[in-house]
């Protein structure tokens, strides 16, 4: 956990290098929502994502701690690769990512644009993972995990800008990979001494933090196969767990039908692009939107970046098939 000391002090660091995201409320959403609704605009960071901000603190920390390192080895679906290779190559090191064959192709190319040296292994996520760990190893390349305290120091630095512009939300809605966004959320909520209700959403096709959750323990899943990629993880991660399990109010699974859905009404009521786990958020919202009649309600817009042709797709009225 941190203290606020330690949350601010990530929000200078990362305001130097990118600006504070805006928190808009919107009228046309409010009126699909029944919630006074907050988007917290994470698709408007350098990278499209709310991952490039832990990637800064994370890669500051790497360079005074381990400053003989010569680069990095990761594995993701996208985002987190373009933030890690973004900060990294800027700090002089290189930045070995792994995706897993069939991996966005947009995604992929922003990585290799941002300095990635790309590398397509496995058929999910968690093989890509354990790849990487292999090769961080072999070649003597700092192993970027999916959870780490320094990562989550910046990746709380969103959750500080929303609770310090609307300290009074009811709930906060946050999408649920390996974790690091819900647990940045719930750990600047209670640096912050405030009563925000944090929900999880997951997909229904990677329930693994929702089924680790209600069981109390860790829970894999055999398989994640879901469009909101940022979402498609198998194998927990016990120190999210750990913190996710404490601080959530309850974690909820939408459809990736539901998804769908939340894409399209992001554009037609905001004109923003939402990538699957962008907008599930949205989906858990107008899931429980009977719940949250007329309450103050922060939604995590996390990411923008979905291929063309999946974008294509829903704004046609489809779901596209992973």
């Amino acid at each position: 956990m941190f203290n606020l000391k330690e949350i601010k002090s990530a929000t200078r660091f990362v305001h130097a290098r990118m600006p504070a995201t805006p928190q808009y409320s919107y009228p046309l959403l409010n009126a699909a929502t029944g919630a006074h609704t907050f988007v917290k605009h994470e698709n408007h960071t350098p990278t499209g994502a709310f991952k490039v901000r832990g990637a800064l603190t994370f890669i500051d920390w790497l360079r005074r701690k381990h400053p003989d390192i010569p680069g990095i080895c990761t594995a993701t679906r996208g985002n987190h690769g373009q933030g890690q290779a973004w900060a990294a190559t800027g700090a002089g090191l290189t930045a070995k990512v792994y995706v897993p064959h069939g991996n966005s192709v947009e995604k992929n190319a922003a990585m290799r644009a941002f300095g990635a040296d790309l590398v397509e292994y496995g058929e999910d996520f968690d093989t890509a993972r354990m790849e990487a760990i292999r090769v961080a190893e072999a070649e003597g390349l700092f192993l970027v995990p999916p959870y780490h305290r320094e990562l989550v120091r910046g990746v709380a630095t969103y959750a500080y800008e929303l609770f310090d512009a609307h300290p009074d939300l009811d709930t906060v809605y946050v999408p649920i990979g390996c974790g690091s966004g819900i647990c940045g959320t719930i750990m600047a909520r209670d640096a912050m001494g405030l009563k925000t209700k944090i929900v999880g959403v997951v997909s229904d096709r990677a329930q693994t933090a929702k089924l680790s959750m209600d069981a109390g323990r860790l829970i894999e899943t055999n398989s994640a196969n879901t469009f909101a990629d940022g979402m498609a993880v198998r194998i927990p991660v016990q120190d999210a767990f750990d913190v996710y399990s404490k601080g959530a109010e309850r974690i909820i699974t939408v459809s990736d039908g539901e998804v769908a859905d939340a894409i399209r009404l992001y554009f037609t009521t905001t004109h923003n692009v939402a990538e699957g786990a962008g907008a599930a958020p949205l989906a858990g919202l107008m899931q429980e939107r009977v719940a949250m009649q007329g309450k103050k309600v922060g939604i995590i817009l996390c990411g923008g970046n979905i291929d063309t042709r999946w974008f294509q797709a829903v704004l046609g009225g489809h779901t596209p098939t992973p």
